[in-house]
């Protein structure tokens, strides 16, 4: 845990040097009736993977994984307190090696949420949101199955804050405990945000997004191909996003997410392009 703490810290410096502006997000909710939506398209490849000692090594038998996705997320203000958020994919994942291919396309994990804003004042926005993730759009027992099948629970709080007047800026902060109530491992999952605007016409955001196993998976052995849904699994990747606007309703984005260190998962990185609607904004 000592190695990861130290990382965290190393990287939200950096991000703290990297940006920041008046491009709210993660803590604050929409105001009842508003809505924002992102479709994006996102491509991943690894050909690496990190063992269980965080060393990172080629995949065995010159093996491959990409995960060609369209991504459609929203969030909607049931009241000014309370939103709603969903997130949903279509997914076409390869595996491919010296001696075998395998493909799979179709519906991936939908999330479904609410955040509740707890407090918003002087001291910034205080927020509690609650996820369930649910396979029901896809078979598990695929060869290459899009996700490892079973409903997550997750509970989270986070914290955002303007930097006005000391930074022109924003900062999000979240932490939570993902209960995965099947084979898998329990998650402890944290994020670090910074956005900013720049300019009139563009605006940038980095997050560190990290995942840490509470290692008490139920089985001893992987049972998927699928190199990103292993059982007991610790993982960190840099976001790191540049949007144009088009309009005052329509953002153009283009993203970056590679890896950055983890345990016992495939080392990748995503590339996205997306576009952001906030109507009646």
């Amino acid at each position: 845990m000592k190695k990861y703490i130290i990382k965290s810290l190393s990287v939200l410096v950096g991000l703290t040097l990297f940006t920041a502006g008046t491009v709210f997000a993660g803590a604050w909710t929409q105001e009842k009736g508003a809505s924002y939506h992102r479709f994006a398209a996102n491509y991943y490849d690894a050909d690496e993977e990190f063992d269980n000692d965080g060393d990172s090594r080629g995949m065995a038998l010159n093996g491959e994984f990409t995960d060609f996705n369209l991504n459609y997320y929203m969030e909607y203000g049931l009241f000014d307190q309370l939103t709603f958020l969903g997130s949903f994919y279509y997914k076409d994942i390869e595996r491919e090696d010296d001696y075998m291919k395998t493909e799979t396309q179709g519906m991936g994990d939908v999330d479904l949420g609410l955040r509740y804003r707890l407090y918003s004042g002087d001291a910034g926005v205080f927020s509690l949101q609650g996820l369930t993730k649910t396979p029901q759009f896809y078979d598990d027992d695929d060869a290459l199955p899009l996700g490892n099948g079973q409903n997550d629970y997750e509970l989270k709080f986070l914290y955002g804050r303007s930097l006005w007047p000391f930074i022109p800026g924003y900062m999000n902060l979240e932490a939570g405990y993902r209960w995965r109530v099947e084979e898998p491992s329990d998650e402890f999952r944290y994020l670090v945000e910074i956005g900013s605007d720049l300019g009139k016409l563009f605006y940038a955001r980095a997050k560190l997004d990290a995942i840490v196993s509470m290692d008490n998976a139920d089985a001893g052995m992987d049972k998927s191909g699928n190199p990103t849904n292993t059982l007991e699994y610790d993982l960190a990747k840099l976001d790191v996003t540049v949007g144009y606007r088009m309009t005052k309703t329509l953002g153009l984005e283009l993203e970056y997410t590679p890896a950055l260190w983890g345990e016992n998962t495939a080392k990748g990185e995503t590339w996205t392009l997306a576009i952001s609607f906030q109507p009646g904004k």
